[in-house]
């Protein structure tokens, strides 16, 4: 029995593609240990695989990511471990420090283009550290006979294929099937109740975060009377769109729900109306993304509104199940994007809602099924098992 080491900087609790691939690795008999940190009021965690979460004195930018992956590295060159497995650039110098000096097998997982987050756009020097790492090892594990890596949409395989040579296959970031959990047994019922009869339920999940377009639908919402918007997530710009929000006349057409169980946001989801994707043009992480929350509405059966990025609309186009909005433009140096006219976006979320009401069931069946047998779990695993096939082709 294979034994693998995964890394993430986050608490655990939420991260569903780290719970997902740790799953599939398990059940394939492979022995996994999970390593994160503690935050303050961290959930305690029931998984059938060791967890660990360390509790470090930093909690944000250098001294933060220095910390983790010091501790890190010490503890990966400790354990008993087969391969190191990366989630993102964030955790890869110390996984692949510890397997050069171990000679141990390497995995490295992309959910994003690291140095093209939100969050570095407008911090050259912060940036071209990250990407300096990445030169400086992302090369290696293309040349390595051991080490194998994935990402989470063609486009991103595309970018690193480009700039290192380094092949990537595609494991995307797509919801598992969930057994059948009604209203009452997944605890929406107290949730459902906050949503007035008749209104039409627009559905925002994910973390709620800089550039997500959360504020843009709730200026919106002055002009969406028959609409009541829902907020499922947290995130660093929670707090403040909560207080701007309580701020206006038609705060009550909008309802924050904070974190949900992930069973609870499943049995939420197909209750929506429409399904929310919008995104900034915050470098190339945005523009080449495919939000988690695009599949989650494909298996709840959700149209979605989303922005016209090129991994949105390779879905959205497929298979027929949204509408499309230009990106809003953008200004690296200000930091800011221009919100899209708040009556113009309020009347295409109208519109969309009427034509999805004018929609033959069977049709709208027929295009959603299509849909989510393509951006299923079940498929994508396979892809991830192989690329480990790879690295341990005894196993």
């Amino acid at each position: 029995m294979q034994r693998i080491v995964i890394s993430v900087t986050n608490d655990l609790v939420t991260d569903q593609r780290v719970m997902r691939s740790c799953s599939a690795l398990h059940d394939q008999g492979y022995d996994i240990t999970l390593v994160g940190r503690r935050l303050p009021g961290s959930a305690p965690l029931n998984r059938p695989y060791k967890t660990v979460r360390m509790r470090l004195l930093f909690r944000k930018k250098a001294f933060f990511y220095a910390e983790y992956n010091f501790r890190l590295f010490l503890r990966l060159l400790f354990s008993r471990a087969d391969a190191f497995y990366a989630n993102d650039t964030d955790t890869l110098p110390a996984c692949w420090l510890a397997s050069c000096l171990r000679r141990k097998s390497l995995f490295f997982d992309a959910h994003e283009i690291f140095p093209e987050v939100p969050e570095l756009v407008g911090r050259p020097f912060v940036k071209s550290v990250w990407r300096k790492i990445e030169d400086k090892i992302l090369p290696r594990i293309r040349d390595a006979h051991n080490a194998a890596a994935v990402t989470v949409c063609q486009s991103f395989a595309d970018f690193y294929k480009q700039r290192y040579g380094l092949e990537m296959r595609i494991v995307r970031n797509v919801p598992m099937s969930y057994p059948e959990c009604s209203d009452s047994d997944c605890d929406i019922q107290n949730i459902l109740s906050v949503i007035p009869e008749g209104k039409k339920m627009l559905l925002y999940q994910g973390a709620v975060n800089i550039g997500r377009g959360v504020e843009w639908i709730l200026d919106a919402m002055q002009y969406l009377p028959e609409c009541h918007y829902v907020i499922a997530g947290v995130g660093d710009e929670y707090q403040r769109l909560k207080d701007y929000s309580a701020s206006k006349e038609w705060s009550d057409r909008v309802t924050f729900l904070g974190r949900l169980e992930p069973r609870q946001l499943h049995a939420l989801t197909p209750h929506a109306d429409l399904g929310l994707a919008l995104l900034e043009n915050r470098g190339l992480n945005y523009y080449y993304t495919l939000p988690n929350r695009i599949s989650d509405f494909v298996q709840g059966g959700v149209p979605i509104l989303g922005t016209d990025f090129p991994e949105v609309r390779r879905v959205v186009e497929k298979y027929q199940i949204g509408t499309l909005i230009p990106p809003q433009p953008f200004d690296s140096e200000t930091m800011h994007s221009e919100p899209p006219d708040s009556v113009q976006l309020a009347e295409t979320v109208r519109q969309t809602l009427a034509y999805w009401d004018a929609v033959d069931a069977a049709d709208r069946k027929t295009r959603f099924s299509s849909a989510a047998a393509d951006l299923s779990w079940e498929n994508d695993k396979k892809v991830l098992l192989q690329q480990f096939s790879t690295i341990f082709p005894t196993s």
